[in-house]
């Protein structure tokens, strides 16, 4: 489970959208209090942050659209509270580069 933090045009088809699935997924678990991942450290990252969240979510979908896919599932902006930025990291953004260019996929990197 991961939500990046570098721009979404860099990551590939499936980077992009694995990271939508993964970010309704946080999303869920902290705004209906639902137990799984609840303890996992990408969503312990985005409690208190669901601006920022939201805000990502965004981002991705407009990369999404740009990309020609059909968006189709939006998130209740009125729940996007707290915090408009995220300052946490499991991996810093430049960790999270080498991290993909480690991987062999199509990522902009």
């Amino acid at each position: 489970m991961r939500i990046w933090d570098i721009s979404p045009s860099r990551l590939c088809r499936n980077h992009l959208l694995g990271e939508h699935r993964e970010l309704h997924a946080i999303w869920i678990v902290i705004t209906k209090g639902k137990k799984g991942y609840s303890n996992h450290p990408e969503t312990i990252r985005w409690c208190g942050k669901l601006k920022a969240l939201y805000a990502r979510h965004e981002k991705l979908t407009k990369e999404i659209s740009r990309r020609g896919y059909k968006h189709r599932s939006p998130l209740d902006a009125r729940l996007a509270k707290g915090a408009a930025r995220q300052t946490k990291y499991i991996d810093t953004p430049a960790k999270q580069v080498v991290i993909l260019r480690h991987k062999k996929c199509n990522c902009n990197i």
